[in-house]
This record gives C-alpha cells, structure tokens and sequence, in this order.
C-alpha cells in the first residue's frame, strides 16, 4: 500500500497497511455477497424470463469472486462484516424488488449497483502497491467484468426503465452507504 507504508507519507494514527487491506477484503466480500444475493433475488422472479441466461452468466461470476474473497479473508485472517445478515435480506428484496418492477428495472439496478462498484475498485486499486500487486490485480479482473455486467445491463434496456434516474440514484446511495458501513462494521 504505497502511500501509507512509506514512511514519508504515513501520519501518526494512520492505520497499518495491513489493516487497510483486510479493511478491504472485507468490504469487497461484503460487496460481492451482495451481489450474490442481488442476483439470487432477480432470478427468483425472472428465472423463465427473456433476460434470465443473462443473469445467470452474471450471478456465476459474482460466485466466483465471493470465492475468492472469501479465501482471502481465511488466508488473511481478516473477518467478514457483522452486517452480513442484513446483506443477505437486504440484497435479496433489492434484486427481486426490482425484478418485480420489471427486467429493465433489475438491469437499472445492475447498472446502479455496477457503477458504484466501478467507482470503490478504482479507488482501491489507486491505494494499492507493489506490495499488494496480487490484491490489485485481483481488483482489476473483477472490476472490468462488474463493467461488463453493466454494459450487459445497459443493452438489456436499464435506462427505459420507468422513473430510472430516480430508481438509480436511490440504489447508488445505498450501495455506497453499504460500502461506507461493511468497511467499519
């Protein structure tokens, strides 16, 4: 973690490196659990519907980096956010709330969901250095393919979903506040 395992720019009361990355380990967990369970509750109500193959493609990599994270978390000793348990409910009624809404409103919420991620990666993978390069990289897969996910989103209709400025906004909110509080809790 370049900036603060150098001496020069790391401050009194600055965390240790090996902190932040467990801090995000954790949160990017959290993220991807979310995700799962986004997914889990869209395919419950649109398991026969047109975008259902699209989901499922989705769901399977989200799968795979939960996998992941999850292994990092044992072999970093880090510890998954005590919110899990609302995540699970939470990212659930999320997915199959707006599945209900209609495909293109759970492609909104992909795009929303997405966007946010794209954001919090790309400012992680900034924090990260040389001495995290397997971290980094890791992050870097994983956000190109959460772009995919949206670009995928973006061609299934999300922005003819009705209301999806509002719809969007509300779901970026949330995901941010949910990264803000797995990063601490």
């Amino acid at each position: 973690m370049t900036a603060t395992n150098d001496p020069q720019t790391r401050l009194p009361g600055d965390p240790e490196p090996a902190y932040l990355a467990a801090r995000m380990i954790r949160v990017d967990h959290a993220g991807e659990y979310g995700a799962r369970r986004i997914y889990e509750g869209q395919l419950a109500v649109l398991k026969d519907a047109e975008s259902a193959p699209k989901i499922r493609h989705m769901y399977e990599q989200e799968l795979r980096h939960l996998k992941h994270f999850e292994d990092l978390l044992v072999a970093r000793g880090a510890r998954p956010t005590l919110l899990q348990p609302l995540w699970h409910m939470a990212g659930f009624a999320l997915g199959a709330g707006t599945a209900l809404m209609g495909e293109r409103a759970a492609m909104a919420c992909t795009v929303a969901v997405e966007e946010v991620i794209d954001e919090h990666y790309a400012r992680q993978a900034e924090q990260l250095g040389e001495d995290e390069a397997d971290l980094k990289a890791t992050i870097e897969e994983f956000r190109q393919e959460e772009l995919e996910h949206r670009d995928t989103a973006l061609a299934q209709g999300a922005e003819q979903a009705p209301g999806y400025e509002i719809l969007s906004a509300a779901i970026k909110t949330g995901s941010r506040l949910a990264i803000w509080l797995s990063e601490r809790v």
